[in-house]
């Protein structure tokens, strides 16, 4: 099953467009070239390695809970 899973913007890099993202202790890159004014500390969805939503902090740590009700381990579906 793919997900678009929440993640916090640790980096960011303007001349790539890309992104290192955190969810729990796993970082990985991603592009940030759909979305504009991007910032660390922000948090995206993130699907397929591309972040395709801004979110709230709050936002983000009820998707989290959410996918955790229902059974899945949000770090298990890392293909972020």
């Amino acid at each position: 099953m793919c997900l678009a899973l929440p993640a916090e913007v640790m980096s960011i890099d303007c001349a790539t467009e890309t992104a290192v993202v955190a969810l729990g202790g796993v970082k990985k890159e991603i592009s940030v070239a759909l979305l504009e004014d991007v910032t660390p500390g922000d948090y995206v969805l993130v699907h397929v390695g591309f972040a395709l939503h801004k979110l709230s902090p709050e936002e983000a740590d009820r998707t989290l809970a959410m996918i955790r009700e229902a059974g899945e381990d949000p770090l298990e579906e890392l293909a972020l």
